[in-house]
């Protein structure tokens, strides 16, 4: 039998073809990317460049940048220099499933408070559920992140505050657009870190991506925090800051129906608040900021173990996320914050009200 052969010039279009589909596809799927991140409710998003690698299914997104669309905020909501989504090539030919991994380079995500005078951010005002639908309609078996970094800012506070996780390390599982046959989705976290590049940090969660934080199960834990680096934050939300020591925090939190229950317990060694030099001659501060300080300090005193001289607590965590005036992720951090305050100060003064009696 007499083989029939391509013509030559039939192959010489198909390659250019090829050539050209392989330079304009990143450009297509770029615009793509813009024009659906352009207009994402209260936010806005933007993508530098796409690269795609055919032989091993995936393409690499880099320069994403989504903030706020007033710009207000002097920290975006989220950015990441480079992002690499591969499809499972096994599971696409073995059950017929789109399945895809994703890995973020160097992510920071910041949450903002931006209390009576500034914009607070905390990535409300969008719902990123459909824009997962949108931009990435597969199954995301998992979600690496890579030396990232979270953060919690406020900038109208005197001193702005700054507390962040950096050196973060973790996998996201299950983080899937598509229900089982149950009609649940369960997905696991598992991460480490650094509390301000030096004390190590430990979390994991089980929770319904799909659900305004209804039902979840969160653990924390970070270990030899510096207390004086808690300081914009304790000035901030407590009206006092630390002079020496050091603290572990352990937090522990469940939420059924979107009912919480749990508690925040600090350990805390060789505390010092109160310094006469730092707190009373410091003309910044004034005499009345002092004395509070040194109410703090006294109500530590009284707390404290004196033989291992630690101080622990346990702030006890409930609530719901039901709120008709803010997002069930606001109501939850709300509940955080004040429960961390309360672990520095409502303690002190119910034990100085008890010693007074």
């Amino acid at each position: 039998m007499k083989r029939r052969y391509l013509p030559l010039w039939l192959l010489l279009i198909l390659a250019a073809l090829l050539v050209l589909l392989h330079l304009a596809l990143p450009v297509l799927v770029r615009n793509y990317l813009n024009q659906s991140m352009a207009d994402m409710g209260d936010y806005q998003g933007h993508v530098d460049d796409v690269d795609l690698a055919w032989w091993r299914g995936a393409y690499r997104v880099e320069g994403l940048n989504i903030e706020k669309k007033d710009k207000r905020v002097q920290a975006p909501l989220f950015k990441a220099p480079g992002i690499d989504i591969a499809i499972s090539w096994r599971a696409l030919w073995q059950d017929r499933a789109v399945v895809g991994e994703v890995e973020f380079e160097q992510p920071q995500l910041n949450l903002v408070d931006g209390g009576d005078q500034g914009e607070s951010q905390t990535g409300e005002g969008v719902d990123w559920r459909d824009q997962l639908d949108a931009l990435l309609p597969i199954t995301l078996n998992e979600i690496r992140v890579v030396d990232g970094q979270l953060s919690f800012r406020n900038f109208t506070a005197q001193p702005p505050v700054h507390v962040y996780a950096s050196d973060i390390q973790a996998s996201l599982y299950n983080l899937t657009n598509t229900a089982d046959a149950q009609g649940s989705r369960v997905a696991t976290f598992e991460g480490t870190g650094k509390l301000f590049n030096r004390s190590p940090i430990e979390a994991s969660a089980r929770f319904d991506p799909f659900t305004d934080w209804e039902d979840f199960e969160l653990s924390l834990r970070a270990t030899d925090i510096a207390l004086k680096q808690l300081n914009d934050f304790s000035r901030a939300y407590g009206k006092f800051d630390f002079a020496g020591g050091s603290g572990d925090l352990v937090l522990e939190v469940e939420a059924t129906d979107s009912q919480l229950d749990g508690y925040i317990k600090p350990l805390l060694r060789n505390v010092d608040v109160f310094n006469f030099q730092q707190d009373v001659e410091n003309e910044d501060k004034g005499l009345l900021r002092g004395l509070w300080e040194a109410v703090v300090g006294g109500g530590q005193e009284v707390l404290q173990n004196q033989q291992k001289d630690q101080f622990a607590t346990r702030i006890e965590l409930s609530g719901s996320t039901r709120n008709a005036d803010v997002s069930p992720f606001q109501a939850f951090i709300a509940i955080l914050r004040n429960a961390f305050v309360e672990a520095f100060t409502a303690r002190f003064e119910r034990s100085l009200e008890d010693n007074d009696r």
